[in-house]
C-alpha cells in the first residue's frame, strides 16, 4: 500500500519548526494537500491520502474516507495545472460531525434517491432510514445511520495510477438485505481520463446503485460559478421530480424544455426559470438525464467545457443515467481548499447512475443484485483542452 505519507508527489515543500529548531520537509501534492492532514483514525479505522499521477503530469488525491476524489489537476489551454474538484484540506472536514457533504463522494449502497425509503425484494418490505423529505438519499446520510459516503474503505494502491478501495457492508446495513463486498477502482489513465470502476457481490438478493459525488469546477477557481460553462447531455428524455425531488415515475422529452443539453449550451441559461415546474421544483438541475448512449462506454454521454481555462471534460459511461446537479444548495455556509467559501453553482455534479427509486418503477433498469452476479459499471472522465 503506498501512501502519500511516502512523500510520492512532487508538490511545493513547507518545514515546520520543532523544539530545538529541528526542521521536518512536508511535501505538499501539486493540489497544495498536506497529506499529514489526512492520517487521522475514524471509528476505529485509519484514514489517509492517496496519490495518482500519469504520465502527463496530472495527479488525482484520494482519502479513502467516504471514497472520495479530493484533488484533481488537470492542464489547462496554456498547459498550467487546475485542479478541477471541490473538496476539503483535510479529512475531519470531511467528518459528518463537521459537515454533512458528498464532495468526491463514493456513494452505496444506493445512490440518489428511494421514494420514503421503502422498497419490496421477494415480497419483503424493506425500509430504509428517511433522510431528505421523508425519502432514503445516498444509501443514508443523517448521524447513526450514514451512508458508505462517511465509512473508511480499504486502500491498496496497485500503482502510481491506480487505487483500489474495500468496503464490506454488513447483512442489515442501514437495513438493506445481504452482505455486500464492494470495491471501487481509480485509474489516472495516461490520456488525463480519470476512469472510475465499481464491482459489488452479494450472499443475499439486494439492490446496489453507485457513483462518484464530484462537484466539477473546469475554470479551477470555485469562487466563480459554473453557470458560463457549457454542458452538452446525450439524453433526449429526463425524469421529472415532484416538489420533494421524487421521480414521478414519466420519463418526458426534453424536447422544447430547459432540459435539452443535446446541442452544448451554458449550465445558467435556464438555471434559474423558475417559471418552469421542473426547474422551480429542483431549485435549478437536479435531475436524471435517460441517456442515449445504450450503456456504450466509447459514446460520450455528457461534456463540459470552460471558456475560461479551455478545458473540457467529456464523461463516458456504462449506466443508463446521469444525475445532473448545479450546486443549487451549496449556499456559502462551506469553506473548501484553500479557504475557498462554495457559493451557489460553484460546481456541477454529472453523477452516471440507474434511474432513482428504480426498485418501484418495475419498467426501468433494474437494480437488483443476487447471489451469484457481480455488479460491474465504469464511468470515465477524460480531460482535454480546446
Amino acid at each position: 500500500m503506498k501512501q502519500l505519507s511516502l512523500f510520492a508527489t512532487i508538490g511545493a515543500a513547507i518545514c515546520l519548526s520543532a523544539c530545538g529548531g529541528h526542521k521536518e520537509t512536508v511535501e505538499l501534492t501539486k493540489s497544495g494537500l498536506n497529506p499529514e492532514n489526512f492520517n487521522s483514525v475514524y471509528n476505529g479505522e485509519p484514514t489517509a491520502l492517496y496519490t495518482l499521477n500519469n504520465s502527463q503530469g496530472a495527479e488525482a488525491c484520494i482519502t479513502n474516507f467516504g471514497g472520495r476524489l479530493v484533488s484533481l489537476m488537470v492542464p489547462d489551454k496554456n498547459g498550467n495545472l487546475q485542479d478541477v474538484v471541490l473538496g476539503m484540506d483535510s479529512v475531519q472536514a470531511y467528518y459528518p460531525e463537521n459537515n454533512l457533504t458528498d464532495f468526491g463522494a463514493s456513494i452505496g449502497r444506493y445512490a440518489n434517491r428511494i421514494n420514503q425509503g421503502r422498497f419490496v425484494i421477494d415480497g419483503d418490505t424493506i425500509q430504509l432510514p428517511q433522510n431528505n423529505f421523508g425519502h432514503s438519499l445516498h444509501g443514508g446520510g443523517e448521524m447513526g445511520d450514514r451512508g458508505w459516503q462517511y465509512r473508511v474503505f480499504t486502500a491498496n494502491q496497485l500503482n502510481d495510477s491506480t487505487l483500489v478501495l474495500s468496503l464490506i457492508s454488513p447483512d442489515g446495513d442501514n437495513n438493506y438485505p445481504g452482505e455486500v463486498t464492494a470495491q471501487v477502482i481509480y485509474t489516472l489513465q495516461n490520456d488525463n481520463a480519470l476512469d472510475i470502476q465499481y464491482k459489488a457481490i452479494t450472499d443475499k438478493p439486494t439492490i446496489i446503485n453507485m457513483t462518484n459525488h464530484s462537484y466539477f469546477n473546469l475554470g479551477g477557481n470555485p469562487s466563480q460559478p459554473v453557470t458560463d460553462n457549457l454542458l452538452m447531455v446525450n439524453a433526449s428524455g429526463y425524469t421529472p421530480v415532484d416538489s420533494t425531488y421524487m421521480t414521478t415515475g414519466e420519463i418526458a422529452t426534453v424536447e422544447g424544455t430547459p432540459f435539452d443539453f443535446r446541442n452544448a449550451r451554458c449550465v445558467g441559461d435556464n438555471i434559474k426559470d423558475f417559471d418552469n415546474q421542473q426547474i422551480k421544483n429542483g431549485n435549478g438541475y437536479d435531475h436524471n438525464f435517460v441517456l442515449d448512449t445504450n450503456g456504450d462506454i466509447l459514446v460520450p454521454a455528457a461534456e463540459l467545457y470552460s471558456p475560461e481555462s479551455g478545458i473540457v471534460m467529456t464523461m463516458y459511461t456504462t449506466e443508463p443515467g446521469v444525475q445532473i446537479y448545479s450546486g443549487n444548495f451549496l449556499d456559502g455556509t462551506i469553506t473548501g481548499k484553500k479557504g475557498v467559501v462554495y457559493n451557489q453553482h460553484a460546481g456541477i455534479c454529472l453523477e452516471s447512475q440507474h434511474y432513482p427509486d428504480s426498485p418501484n418503477k418495475a419498467d426501468w433498469p433494474s437494480t437488483r443484485l443476487n447471489p451469484g452476479e457481480t455488479y460491474n459499471t465504469r464511468t470515465v472522465y477524460k480531460f482535454s483542452t480546446k
